[in-house]
């Protein structure tokens, strides 16, 4: 069994910052690609924010966060980290961490929230 947890949410105002983090563990973890999802308030589909798939320099950013968020990982600590910089309003989401491992199982966090308001 494989856990995900996300840490680093919270209130920022806009133009502001802030730094997720996802940390996943297991027996024999063998991880195929890690992404950050994000599901807005009005909307119950969760959109792929950015991912990467593990031992490759492949990374993936939607064009609205493009040149605001950075993701960067830890091999040896299975982490993924998003740095968020320049937070709108419209950036206010819960934050879902997602691990795919080699056998391609999927395991999700529990989400952690982000609010950017004045």
């Amino acid at each position: 069994q494989v856990q995900v947890v996300e840490s680093g949410g919270g209130l920022v105002q806009p133009g502001g910052s802030l730094r997720l983090s996802c940390a996943a563990s297991g027996s024999a973890l063998d991880i195929y690609v890690m992404a950050w999802y994000r599901q807005f308030p009005t909307n119950q589909r969760r959109e792929l924010v950015a991912d990467m798939y593990w031992n490759t320099d492949m990374k993936y950013y939607h064009e609205s966060v493009r040149g605001r968020f950075t993701i960067s990982e830890d091999g040896a600590k299975n982490t993924l980290d998003l740095q968020m910089e320049r937070l709108k309003p419209e950036d206010t989401a819960l934050y879902y961490c997602k691990v795919v491992t080699e056998s391609r199982d999927t395991y999700w966090g529990q989400g952690t929230q982000v609010t950017v308001s004045s």
